[in-house]
């Protein structure tokens, strides 16, 4: 599977994409504003990743908003916020054949690059 979560207007995603060359790798992209991600797809990515935790963003504006940073989230609370709210979700997520990249931190990015 080649196949990536992001926001088609997010600039990081944007930086990432190119730089891996998603477009000439044959990579099917799904933008999560305009196509939500659906219970099955974000079940597959905890698959892979171990946890929704760690699909999970708390850079996202909402998490402040919702004080959820003064909450005690579980597994449950964050697959529920995540299918609701496609700002939850740590972005790209990115799915190469068996492995899972999560987010866009430097040390993801370079792993992602290495493999692809």
């Amino acid at each position: 599977m080649k196949k990536i979560y992001c926001l088609s207007t997010c600039d990081t995603c944007k930086a990432i994409l190119k730089d891996i060359q998603a477009d000439k790798k044959g990579f099917l992209l799904q933008d999560i504003k305009t196509e939500k991600i659906t219970a099955a797809q974000l079940d597959e990515m905890k698959k892979k990743a171990g946890s929704y935790e760690a699909l999970f963003s708390r850079r996202a504006i909402k998490y402040k908003e919702l004080g959820l940073k003064d909450k005690k989230l579980d597994e449950k609370d964050f697959r529920k916020l995540i299918l609701e709210e496609y700002t939850f979700l740590k972005r790209p997520v990115v799915m190469f054949n068996d492995q899972i990249f999560v987010g866009s931190e430097k040390k993801t990015v370079e792993a992602l690059k290495n493999s692809v």
